[in-house]
């Protein structure tokens, strides 16, 4: 099965960080970057998929905020 997520994040170092952790954890990017700018805090937004496959198939523990990009 192949899982998918985005990460999003103020653009900065966290954020980089994020998707580059991601990605030493076996995810690979899926589809361009995305950035947005959020006037109500005065910053750019970016966004990026990833994908990873893995063994199984989809459980109700890989949604919501609980899911976590190590637990996979």
């Amino acid at each position: 099965m192949m899982l998918y997520r985005l990460l999003t994040g103020a653009d900065d170092a966290t954020f980089c960080k994020k998707v580059s952790e991601a990605l030493n954890k076996g995810w690979r990017l899926h589809g361009s970057p995305s950035l947005a700018f959020d006037p109500a805090q005065n910053r750019f937004i970016c966004g990026q998929a990833v994908v990873k496959d893995v063994e199984g198939e989809w459980r109700d523990a890989m949604k919501g905020p609980d899911f976590s990009l190590s637990e996979q």
